[in-house]
């Protein structure tokens, strides 16, 4: 048992306590905190927190940053006082507290009851690179049939597994499908320094990915601006989409769409915002993000949302991904998909109107628009419109598939 402060560290029993009461910290932060103790003597540098924390694996430095930053906020510190963990810059981190060991007889190790995140089967990342040089990470997932997800805003494959974000999307597709989700050019576990930051890129990019993972045909999910990215897709390739899924999508950016002087100036204001957030390392701007993609969020949530985003990428890339968001516009592609399309988008979207998934339904043929009781551009784990969609994806899917298998039996019916 290590004491330091008002703090209490049992590894034995996975256990952080300060005040008295259990504080729940991700495995990996836990990891972290243990490993800054254990040699506390010295200052321990990055490459080395990386392979006792990611075992190995190939993360970036970021994903470093984010644990500490969250360890810091568990134990009540912060980057500016650093009375427990000390950044000893361009080497690494020391743990500069006094600490009181206690060896207590050894007793059975339980596994955390509250870390459901610890039992999942570990996913699989793996690299592909584009002709232009750009390393592109990818994820494989779950078994069962294959479904790729579109790259969305600022992802972060390592990030997103243990993320109250994304974590319940990852568990309730994998648990279906063979899920291959990736990061796209500029953020995430992909590279970061590129040249090519077009909307051409990125659909590029969706090819290789699907070309690297070994895939013929299947079904593409789009979420947000990776709406855009699956219509362009489905429309390149048609052989290869079965069926396209579209949730909080749209067709025009908000450059793109703005008809208006007040839209436009919303659109104009939606771009600065971005780029004083995180040049200035503003939270207070980057909350104004958080509140549109999760307005019915609570804190802790608002907070996982704004250390998602700073981890991901660069404040130059977050201004080039605004910039391009702003003006995708697909409207002239949607009419000419051919496969299948289910449209889901919350009913108050606050981030993206709900007249673009009506837009989205009147362009794209043999296409059915389900509207979802939520405020929130990114469904949370505990609100009813999460089963819905689960639900509704289920259903599409399963009803499509067992068509198309109908079909086969008659075409090889004598």
């Amino acid at each position: 048992m290590y004491r330091f402060a008002d703090c209490q560290l049992d590894p034995r029993q996975f256990e952080l306590r300060r005040g008295g009461v259990v504080v729940h910290v991700e495995p990996q932060v836990f990891t972290l905190l243990a490993h800054l103790i254990e040699h506390r003597d010295r200052v321990v540098a990055k490459t080395e927190l990386l392979d006792a924390v990611w075992g190995g694996r190939f993360v970036s430095e970021s994903a470093l940053t984010s644990r500490v930053k969250m360890l810091r906020k568990a134990l009540g510190d912060d980057g500016n006082q650093q009375r427990f963990i000390a950044t000893v810059h361009g080497v690494g981190y020391r743990f500069v507290a006094e600490v009181e060991l206690t060896v207590t007889p050894a007793a059975p190790l339980e596994p955390p009851v509250d870390e459901p995140a610890a039992e999942r089967a570990a996913q699989q990342i793996r690299y592909c690179v584009s002709p232009d040089g750009v390393r592109v990470a990818y994820a494989i997932s779950g078994c069962g049939p294959p479904l790729v997800k579109v790259a969305n805003w600022l992802t972060h494959l390592d990030l997103e597994w243990s993320s109250p974000i994304w974590a319940h999307w990852i568990d309730g597709l994998s648990s279906r499908h063979r899920l291959i989700r990736y990061d796209e050019r500029g953020c995430g576990l992909s590279d970061w320094e590129v040249g090519d930051f077009s909307f051409d890129a990125w659909v590029n990019d969706l090819e290789l990915v699907v070309d690297a993972a070994g895939l013929d045909r299947f079904p593409l999910l789009g979420v947000s601006q990776g709406g855009a990215v699956a219509i362009a897709y489905a429309v390149r390739h048609p052989e290869r989409v079965s069926q396209l899924v579209l949730a909080g999508a749209y067709c025009r950016g908000r450059y793109a769409r703005a008809r208006t002087a007040d839209e436009r100036e919303e659109a104009a204001l939606d771009l600065q915002l971005g780029r004083i957030g995180w040049r200035h390392d503003d939270p207070t701007f980057r909350q104004v993000f958080a509140s549109q993609f999760l307005p019915d969020g609570d804190r802790a949530l608002w907070d996982a949302f704004n250390d998602l985003q700073r981890a991901t990428t660069s404040t130059e890339n977050v201004v080039r991904f605004l910039e391009v968001f702003a003006h995708i516009d697909v409207s002239a592609l949607a009419p000419l998909v051919r496969c299948p399309t289910l449209i889901l988008h919350a009913r108050d979207d606050l981030r993206v109107p709900r007249a673009q998934a009506q837009d989205l339904a009147a362009l794209i043929p043999d296409s059915e628009l389900r509207f979802l009781p939520s405020r929130n551009h990114i469904l949370t784990a505990g609100e009813p419109a999460w089963p819905e969609f689960l639900g509704e994806l289920d259903r599409f899917l399963r009803v499509d598939v067992t068509t198309q298998e109908q079909a086969a039996i008659r075409r090889v019916s004598p």
